[in-house]
């Protein structure tokens, strides 16, 4: 039953359409039915009575975040730095979370019986640039479909330490926790997640820094930034996994060594998506322009952000 109800209604993963059957919100010809299991009967009247959204846990806060693009099903934005994603411990409030409960107000269709966004993927919160948020169950089970699949086209801008050798290639690694620091992820031979990210040179400044292209073949955690620090090209700025001043560091003049060495964050920027619309189908695709921060940093190294 809950694999023909999840078909038949379409935008309901069958573990939602499982949940609502046990919690008694389901019923054959006017009956109540509780045994997701149950063989569908030919001839009855199957009815899903959805729960009625409530409140999000997450506070509404009034926080401004430039939109893209939305519609009923989705919203598509341009993360500043420093904004947090999600609530969490030291970040309860604040977040895009809360900025985005302000925003869609009652107009927040629900996920899960709960007035809440559905967080499809994520950035840090020192990396910008652009990221989708999904407004309906069915658009979260889509986009959570194709992010998974890699079905989309995706693209980071980074700037590092070094000249990758080759100028374009593939990082492969197993990420997990650092042994050593439960806070950092690390290439770990065991207990971790397979992971490839591939990259190419776009333009490179006095034979110390580069500015790369990124792809994501799989979505680790700080995935970009765990590979090209263990290739010894970490992100400039990188407050996690730049530990030292690098070698590359050496051969700048004393003004771009500064500007690099100075960077409060990790310069590293989500540039473009694109994607199928989960409704329509249709091809949606976004590109954003690095922030003004990293922007002047490029200028001053004579790179290209755009």
């Amino acid at each position: 039953m809950d694999r023909f109800l999840a078909d038949g209604i379409g935008g309901l993963s069958r573990s939602r359409v499982k949940q609502f059957i046990e919690e008694g919100r389901v019923q054959r010809d006017g009956q109540l039915v509780t045994q997701p299991s149950e063989a569908v009967r030919a001839g009855s009247i199957y009815t899903l009575l959805p729960p009625v959204p409530v409140a999000a846990q997450p506070s509404a806060q009034s926080i401004a975040f430039p939109i893209l693009y939305e519609d009923d099903d989705l919203i598509v934005l341009d993360k500043p730095a420093g904004l947090v994603v999600h609530p969490a411990p030291g970040n309860e409030d604040g977040t895009l979370v809360n900025a985005l409960l302000a925003h869609c107000g009652d107009t927040l269709p629900g996920i899960g019986g709960e007035r809440r966004p559905g967080i499809v993927h994520r950035l840090d919160k020192d990396t910008s640039g652009v990221m989708v948020v999904a407004k309906t169950e069915l658009a979260l089970a889509a986009l959570s479909t194709a992010f998974a699949n890699r079905d989309l086209d995706r693209a980071y801008l980074a700037l590092c330490w070094g000249l990758p050798n080759p100028s374009f290639g593939s990082i492969e690694g197993d990420i997990g926790r650092d042994a050593r620091d439960r806070k950092r992820m690390a290439v770990v031979t065991r207990g971790g997640k397979p992971a490839l990210t591939h990259y190419k040179s776009l333009n490179t400044a006095e034979g110390s820094v580069s500015l790369l292209e990124c792809k994501l073949a799989t979505g680790r955690t700080h995935q970009i930034r765990v590979h090209l620090s263990t290739a010894g090209h970490p992100i400039v700025g990188d407050p996690v996994y730049l530990r030292r001043i690098p070698a590359a560091a050496k051969s700048l003049n004393p003004a771009a060594r500064g500007l690099l060495l100075d960077f409060p964050r990790q310069a590293l920027h989500a540039a473009r998506l694109g994607f199928a619309h989960p409704r329509t189908g249709a091809a949606l695709a976004f590109q954003t322009k690095v922030p003004d921060d990293m922007q002047s940093l490029l200028d001053a190294l004579n790179l290209s952000g755009s």
